[in-house]
């Protein structure tokens, strides 16, 4: 990943949240609040507005900007959760240029402070059932020299069937786990988020 792919995936996750802002806003008007999507597309339309502006030298510069634009916007328990991970992963990666062990290291990061955060663990019906079998796919074909396009899209469809797998579980974190067994059924939204987020970060490299 360089500078201009860094950029390139915070303005496409944008653009993905703007598209399917209404679904993500459906989904948690089920088990949640009725304003993730509302409040995701905020955070991110106002994080890719304010990387288009910068001159960075490193990676890390424009994540980092992404993930504190994010927690400044998104509000809620949704802006420290993912504004965190971003920053988290602009702190890892100091260079110009990240190779995809160096990039993987810095999703590890990401996951590590939605955790400490979010006190959450797979299984519990949260974004990490998306983010956590992503970073692991995308280690993976790291691991096997695989170049950076393969390892996000492998990544990307592990966030998917990961969010997938949250709607037969009961909620055990968050807002949703209010509704004991009436959570069961029902998508995770910040799962569903994540999904596009690395979704995102596939189509940008295959474009790249």
């Amino acid at each position: 990943m360089d500078i201009d792919l860094a950029r390139a995936w915070v303005q496409a996750i944008a653009a993905a949240v703007d598209q399917h802002k209404d679904h993500l806003t459906q989904l948690d008007s089920a088990i949640g609040d009725a304003d993730h999507g509302v409040n995701m597309h905020r955070g991110f339309t106002a994080a890719a507005a304010a990387v288009s502006d910068l001159t960075p030298d490193a990676v890390g510069v424009v994540l980092t900007k992404t993930g504190t634009t994010l927690i400044s916007t998104i509000g809620g328990a949704s802006g420290p959760l993912y504004g965190g991970a971003f920053r988290a992963l602009g702190k890892a990666l100091d260079t110009p240029l990240a190779d995809p062990l160096a990039f993987v290291e810095a999703l590890a990061a990401g996951l590590e402070s939605i955790q400490k955060l979010g006190a959450a663990v797979p299984g519990d019906k949260t974004m990490i059932d998306a983010y956590a079998p992503a970073v692991a796919a995308f280690e993976e074909q790291a691991r096997q020299g695989s170049d950076f396009a393969a390892a996000a899209a492998a990544a990307a469809d592990a966030a998917e069937e990961g969010m997938r797998a949250t709607t037969p579980m009961q909620a055990r974190k968050g807002r949703a786990s209010y509704l004991g067994a009436r959570s069961i059924g029902h998508q995770d939204p910040g799962a569903a988020s994540t999904a596009l987020i690395f979704r995102a970060l596939a189509d940008t490299a295959a474009n790249a």
